[in-house]
């Protein structure tokens, strides 16, 4: 499955004003894997993202899924594989109800209108928002908009789900909604998040991004219950792994 690989290498890219984001980033990502990605704020986590899916180019560098660049000429051919949700799920809500929303995408490929309604309800229903479909999207609360951005990522059946700070602004139960969800999704995962209990949950593999670089990647359970080592990346062990405020002791992994 060779497509569903993702190779990023020495990823450089400077905004407009001159601030370097990513500073030589390189990584492979195999089919199947779930990859958390976690720095400090402004560590260049969401800047990462966007490149995977085109919504910015590098200045030097190149990213790769499977064989094919991503380049604005191939971006019809990687956005069939690879889907991204927001941190904002507004940037994800434009139509008048959210079964337009879900249903753009598809539309967008011409599909059969058939076909369109069978992934729209397929994706509603995996959220759990079925029930919400005739609902304009500013109606919605945070956790239902968040569900809705993640069931206009899922209908377009992706083999790649790119997720930039999924569980914000959820309470908790739609925390444990989402974990449950991503949990079923068997393809490859990318998630970046501030949420290291959830990162913990659900990856195998982490990478801290730090200032731009890639510098530490491995498995999630050694990284993150590391307390040195997140301290020096401005981070903080995931709660479940510190020590009890009562009698001290610390779960292990």
């Amino acid at each position: 499955m060779s497509h569903h690989i993702i190779q990023v290498n020495n990823l450089k890219f400077s905004y407009p004003d001159g601030r370097q984001a990513l500073n030589g980033v390189n990584f492979e990502i195999l089919h199947g894997e779930s990859v958390g990605i976690v720095g400090a704020n402004g560590a260049g986590k969401s800047t990462l993202l966007m490149h995977l899916v085109g919504v910015l180019f590098p200045d030097e560098g190149e990213i790769r899924v499977g064989e094919v660049p991503v380049i604005k000429k191939t971006l019809p051919l990687i956005r069939q594989s690879v889907g991204m949700v927001f941190q904002d799920p507004d940037d994800q809500l434009f139509m008048t109800t959210v079964y337009d929303d879900v249903a753009f995408g598809p539309r967008n490929y011409k599909l059969p209108e058939e076909e369109v309604e069978k992934r729209v309800r397929s994706a509603l229903e995996t959220v759990g928002i079925l029930h919400l479909m005739d609902r304009p999207p500013y109606k919605l609360s945070g956790g239902e908009k968040r569900a809705a951005a993640i069931a206009t990522v899922l209908a377009m059946k992706p083999d790649i789900l790119v997720m930039d700070e999924p569980s914000s602004s959820l309470d908790p139960k739609s925390r444990r909604r989402l974990i449950s969800l991503l949990r079923c999704f068997t393809h490859t995962k990318i998630i970046a998040s501030h949420d290291l209990d959830m990162v913990l949950e659900l990856c195998e593999r982490t990478i801290i991004i730090q200032d731009g670089k890639g510098i530490i990647d491995g498995p999630t359970g050694e990284i993150l219950a590391n307390e040195e080592l997140m301290e020096n990346c401005g981070l903080e062990m995931p709660l479940c792994l510190q020590g009890c405020p009562v009698c001290g002791t610390k779960k292990t992994t």
